[in-house]
């Protein structure tokens, strides 16, 4: 294993480098919110090994309690490294500012800096106005509010991402090594991202024209975080307008806006958002724009094209959201949301807009004028005759027999469903049944995956 010292990773040969090793987790702290010491490193790499006697592990923690200020609680522990015993210190905090021996630093590259009074009042302005600490305060929630197949769908696909090294084995395990507990109590992240219970909420609306005055459509979503971003993917994939090709004689489908860049703003507006404001998150679809909202201040002194331009360095308002949106990599790198969303925007031809606004954060897509295949034209020239602003997709469902949406419904519900019992349900033959079957397969809402046996269904 090959160590070099970072902006969150300090290397200290022993712990007679103790007082810089506190200093360089306090600078760490003030910048990035956590990280990692290791006792028995050199500061180039190289494997020392440390003494370890019966008191070191209380004393290296003891002399953290005593000159970091506000107080952490670090994990503290012995790792075997090339087979040298080392000491390992991961370390954590959201609080405004903290000192070390009654001084401020912040971390630079791999060195730490002493503040003057003008870069702490700057520095606290700062963490004051964006970074927070509500994600690390400890929430009235057990740990038994945790939705368990949450957690287990989140470990999965963390280690599916490779980004998770350990499999689910209790609820408490997996959190405390997420950093998401203390004691028998969820901090107010672990309750966000896993707990149903946690009164965050996402409002949804499709408008009839480009101003918020007629709805046809509206929705409250509630759930964990991740259910959250599920809901809101499914909604506007529903609703906006898909181009079908056939290229290579396979068909390809295309939304009118670049649906990774919907998505990835999406996951902004809830890991950024401010928490501790009683408004919602809006995801608004207007006919010629949509709109996802968050009640979340952009970060002080800062503009979105600065993070566009790739100039700055990520300010998670939620650290620990982040953290764990990272691991399934719905989170790819920090700081780098807004430009992926441009970048994806740009290279599809749509227009994307960033707007600080008073009351949060909003980004908007512009919908182009969308031209498809003659099914498609002729179904939105319906829509204009009965004034019903819908998507393709629910124009081809509105021009379905009321057998296939039968069917489709039932194949939703339960997408391993067998012809027999599909027959059964409708009370038609079988016949009917294949024949309504290779239909929905030709208009692209419908698919077979897998044998007859042991296979299932995929509807649109």
């Amino acid at each position: 294993m090959k160590f070099k010292e970072t902006e969150t990773l300090e290397l200290k040969k022993s712990t007679s480098e103790l007082k810089e090793a506190i200093i360089s987790i306090s600078a760490i702290l003030n910048k990035h919110g956590k990280g990692t010491l290791y006792f028995g490193v050199n500061d180039d790499g190289a494997i020392t090994g440390q003494l370890i006697g019966k008191s070191t592990l209380k004393d290296i923690s003891k002399s953290i309690s005593d000159h970091i200020d506000p107080k952490i609680y670090p994990d503290i522990k012995v790792e075997k490294i090339d087979g040298k015993n080392c000491i390992v210190i991961e370390f954590s905090g959201f609080k405004s500012l903290y000192s070390a021996f009654g001084r401020f630093y912040l971390r630079t590259s791999d060195e730490d800096k002493k503040l003057s009074t003008d870069e702490i009042e700057r520095l606290v302005e700062k963490k004051k106005s964006y970074v927070y600490l509500w994600g690390g305060e400890l929430s009235q929630a057990p740990i038994a509010d945790v939705s368990v197949p949450a957690l287990r769908l989140f470990i999965k696909k963390g280690r599916e991402t490779g980004r998770i090294g350990f499999a689910f084995d209790t609820a408490r395990n997996v959190l405390n090594k997420l950093n998401l507990i203390k004691g028998d109590k969820l901090l107010n992240a672990g309750r966000a991202l896993f707990c149903k219970n946690n009164n965050i909420k996402v409002r949804a609306a499709v408008f009839a024209t480009n101003e918020k005055v007629t709805f046809l459509d509206i929705q409250s979503f509630k759930g964990t975080l991740l259910d959250l971003i599920a809901q809101c993917e499914t909604y506007v994939k529903e609703r906006i307008n898909w181009r079908a090709d056939i290229v290579d004689f396979k068909r390809v489908e295309t939304p009118e806006v670049p649906f990774k860049a919907v998505r990835e703003a999406i996951v902004n507006s809830l890991c950024h958002r401010d928490f501790e404001n009683p408004g919602d998150n809006e995801l608004a679809i207007y006919k010629n724009r949509i709109e996802i909202y968050n009640p979340g201040q952009f970060p002080f002194d800062y503009s979105p094209e600065d993070f566009i331009k790739g100039k700055e360095k990520s300010l998670p308002r939620n650290p620990l959201i982040a953290d764990v949106f990272y691991l399934t990599r719905d989170v790819e790198q920090w700081g780098s949301g807004l430009k992926r969303i441009y970048d994806e925007c740009k290279s599809a031809g749509i227009k994307v807009a960033f707007e600080k606004i008073k009351s949060g954060f909003l980004v908007t897509f512009f919908r182009p004028d969308f031209k498809d295949s003659e099914t498609a034209q002729k179904i939105i020239a319906k829509n204009k005759k009965t004034k019903t602003a819908i998507g393709l997709v629910e124009g081809l469902v509105e021009g379905l027999v009321e057998n296939q949406k039968n069917m489709l419904e039932l194949m939703k519900k339960n997408p391993n469903i067998s012809k027999k019992e599909l027959s059964k349900q409708i009370q038609i033959s079988s016949t009917g049944i294949d024949k309504n079957i290779s239909q929905l397969k030709k208009k692209g809402l419908l698919r077979r995956i897998g044998p007859d046996k042991g296979g299932y269904w995929e509807t649109r």
